[in-house]
């Protein structure tokens, strides 16, 4: 994904518009993140768009410049203020005709709304703010809301979940397109998490003081497997170490995180062995090690399940994302 387009229209939210600026908009070629060249694209380009706050969005390419786009780019659609409010048709128009030449379009927060109101989503499945969802599904009953996934891929139509989702799915887009190295050097200059695992269920609750104290706990028991990968671990151990029983412990965890404690050791072991197969020429073997699989064959049957890859293919991919030219358009 080199040329990202961002659809500009009156409605959309400030947030959206900097996360997408934040992650694309930003030369990071110094840090080994690839080019991007983003692009605001409007009715029309002439005239600024106003955003929440007394903000504008000035606009720099007219819709048909989409027309240029390849399958390898991708449109975005930031999120939008109110969801009751009708997407201007030639905005419409222009999603439909991104999708039908297979282009990658995807959505922050509700703007799910506005590919719903495209037709894009009907038949797919699809995610927005957790408060908004059954609005969603109310509104458009063709589409399947998904209740607490943080973002959803159907068909190549991408949605996410509410705000800090945005954030996510953004990264999970460059690391699928440019390798998880690219996605955390992004993630590293905006102080946040390179991918978090689990489903937005878990911030629909406010938590309790008590809840919060055995966050803590689990926080730290979370730092120090990421600082052991390569050791041995089991519900049981992890457990130990928070000073819960191993039922207790599942539950806060899952309760926290959205996903069980085998799951997320599992999820940063790939994350671990994706950053090794991209920065070094350590033997599959070794990487399988240091990340804690124990085997390559183990490693292979995780890539597989979690990246539709293998780890060589993988390391093929990405082993030389930085040296990418820019696009000049």
């Amino acid at each position: 994904m080199q040329c990202i387009a961002l659809m500009a229209f009156p409605g959309i939210r400030a947030f959206d518009v900097s996360v997408v600026t934040e992650v694309w908009g930003t030369d990071r070629r110094l840090r080994g993140v690839p080019p991007f060249e983003l692009r605001r694209v409007a009715v029309d380009p002439a005239t600024p768009v106003p955003l929440r706050g007394g903000l504008t969005l000035t606009p720099d390419r007219p819709l048909d410049w989409l027309d240029g786009l390849t399958p390898t780019d991708l449109v975005l659609v930031p999120g939008i203020e109110n969801p009751d409010t009708d997407t201007p048709a030639p905005v419409l128009e222009a999603l439909r005709q991104a999708h039908a030449a297979g282009i990658p379009v995807a959505s922050l927060c509700a703007g799910a709304f506005v590919l719903a109101q495209a037709g894009l989503l009907d038949g797919r499945r699809a995610v927005t703010h957790w408060h908004l969802a059954p609005a969603l599904a109310t509104r458009h009953p063709q589409v399947t809301v998904e209740a607490d996934a943080l973002f959803v891929e159907d068909s190549g139509i991408w949605t996410s979940a509410g705000t800090a989702a945005g954030i996510d799915l953004c990264l999970h887009l460059v690391r699928t397109a440019h390798g998880a190295e690219a996605a955390a050097s992004i993630a590293r200059s905006m102080v946040t998490a390179p991918f978090r695992t689990g489903t937005q269920a878990q911030f629909i609750e406010h938590p309790t003081p008590r809840a919060d104290r055995d966050a803590d706990t689990l926080a730290a028991v979370r730092s120090y497997a990421l600082a052991h990968l390569d050791e041995p671990h089991t519900v049981a151990s992890l457990a130990t170490r928070a000073g819960m029983s191993s039922r207790t412990f599942a539950r806060h965890f899952q309760a926290t995180t959205g996903t069980t404690p085998l799951h997320w050791l599992i999820t940063q072991r790939v994350a671990a062995a994706q950053k090794l197969l991209e920065l070094t020429d350590h033997p599959l073997p070794e990487v399988a090690r240091r990340a804690g699989f124990g085997s390559e064959v183990t490693m292979r049957q995780h890539f597989a399940s979690h990246l539709a890859t293998s780890p060589r293919d993988y390391r093929h991919a990405f082993r030389h994302t930085a040296g990418i030219n820019p696009i000049a358009r």
